[in-house]
Order: structure tokens, then sequence, then C-alpha cells
């Protein structure tokens, strides 16, 4: 059963930051401890040899005899496997409360972009720091960005006993655009999808008509510079009649809308499994 949703509120956030004047310093913020219960991990990535870090929490409501929800965070550029263990984020303790396991891959380095193709003008390539950095070629690393998310879930998969009906992607900025261009190109695993402030420049919305069924979350500040783009994807989301949730926060900027929107989120992922649909 398919329900729309758009939904302006009026929470104001807490930073003054756009992303548009200082994506990576923003970013780089991550503001916050990491919360004690995330788990530090790492494993080693065949194709280049690397360890690379990645972040486990599991609820203590997870068991070992009962299937579990579990939630794959894409951090954005300048962040790492730390972003949505944070705190200051809440994606933590709500997962503690909804009974998820939550993990956050690396993505190859802070500047990865998930395996979503570069533009031919050279915007959104980044630099990556944390991770992996012996492969400096971009469109490799954006490969191997891919590869190591894909990894990452595969690994909690044999670990944990998964739902498999209810595997979610959040990202945020350039994780945003990450959760897209993988929701799209991954579908038969995910459950439902949340981008937070896409960087999606180089995406098509049209991209979306392959995944019809797909519930999808999308939330974004008034006052981010990418939310005439988050509007376009909405109108998108709308046009095709899919199962959506657009909460446009008023006040909001590009980082702030992590921590507003978390509650909606995870609220959102509980409604919705592949049964649902």
């Amino acid at each position: 059963m398919k329900s729309n949703r758009m939904v302006r509120t009026g929470l104001i956030g807490w930073l003054a930051l756009g992303f548009a004047s200082t994506p990576l310093t923003a970013q780089r913020g991550a503001f916050g401890p990491v919360d004690p219960r995330a788990q530090q991990r790492t494993y080693v990535l065949e194709e280049t040899g690397e360890e690379l870090p990645y972040a486990v929490f599991v609820s203590s409501k997870v068991t070992s005899d009962r299937p579990s929800p579990l939630i794959v965070g894409l951090h954005g550029l300048g962040g790492s496997q730390d972003t949505f263990v944070r705190e200051t984020y809440r994606a933590v303790e709500l997962a503690e409360e909804g009974g998820y396991i939550l993990v956050t891959p690396m993505g190859y380095n802070s500047a990865g972009w998930y395996g979503i193709p570069a533009r031919g003008d050279g915007r959104g390539r980044g630099f990556g720091r944390g991770g992996g950095g012996e492969v400096t070629d971009p469109a490799r690393v954006r490969e191997l960005s891919e590869i190591d998310v894909m990894n990452v879930l595969e690994m909690a998969r044999e670990e944990f006993n998964v739902d498999e009906n209810r595997i979610y992607l959040l990202g945020h900025s350039m994780g945003g655009a990450g959760a897209l261009h993988l929701g799209v190109k991954h579908a038969a695993i995910w459950a439902a999808l949340a981008p937070i402030a896409p960087a999606a420049m180089g995406l098509d919305p049209d991209s979306l008509a392959s995944i019809p069924d797909m519930p999808v979350i999308l939330v974004v500040g008034d006052e981010d510079g990418l939310v005439e783009g988050a509007r376009r994807w909405a109108a998108k989301l709308e046009e095709l009649d899919m199962t959506h949730e657009y909460h446009e926060l008023a006040g909001g900027d590009h980082m702030s809308v992590i921590a507003d929107g978390m509650p909606d989120i995870f609220e959102f992922f509980d409604s919705h499994s592949k049964t649902s649909r």
C-alpha cells in the first residue's frame, strides 16, 4: 500500500554550516564523541591488501535466535566510519531502542563516493583521507568504495542473524547520494532508503523509475545549499507515486538535519519491510 507524505517541520538547526561553501569543513566537524557501545573493527580489502576500518553497533535487544533488522550508514565527504556512531547524531541511541544492528563502512576513504560515476567536469572528485590510500585513480577509488560497502554488509550478514526483509540504507550528503545510487543498483537488498541532504548532482532522479516499489524517506534542511536538488528528487518520488516521505526541515542546515531527522527515519524504517510492499 503506497503512502506519500511531504513534511515541512519547524526544527531549528544548531549549526550554521552550508554545504555549498564549506563541505569538507562541515563534514570534518563530525561533532561529538563516538558512542562507546560502537565496536571499531578492520578487515583486509582483497583488491588492494589494505586494512580498512568499519564500525558496528548491536542493540542489546538483538539475539541469535531471532532475525534482526540491519542498517548500513554511509558518511558524507570528509567523514569516516565513525560519523553515524557519534552520540550527537542519535543513530546508536535509536538503533538500541529499535533493536537494530548498525554497520558503518569507511567506503574505502573519506571521498570514495560509493561507486557513483565521476562527473565529466571533475566536480565532486574530492581527495580522500583515512581508510585506503594506496589507490589514487578517482574512478578506481569509487569502485573500491562500493566494494567496501558491500563487503561490510556481507560480513554483517554472515556474522549476525539478519532479517533479510529488513535491511536499510542510510546516508548523508555524499552518503545520501550513495544511498540513492546503491539503492537503485542493489535494489533487491534494501527494504527502504533514507538519503539525508544528498549531494546527488551527478545522479538522475529518473533512475527512481527502476525501483517503483522502494520506500524512500528524504530529509533536507531549507537552509542547505542542496535543498533545490532534494526538491527535484522529491518531485520525482511524487510523480512516480512511490511510497515516500519528504521532510524539509525549517531552519535546518546541511549538518543539523542528521540528528533532527533521525527519529523520523527510524520511524519510517520501523514501518517498512520487503513484506509490507
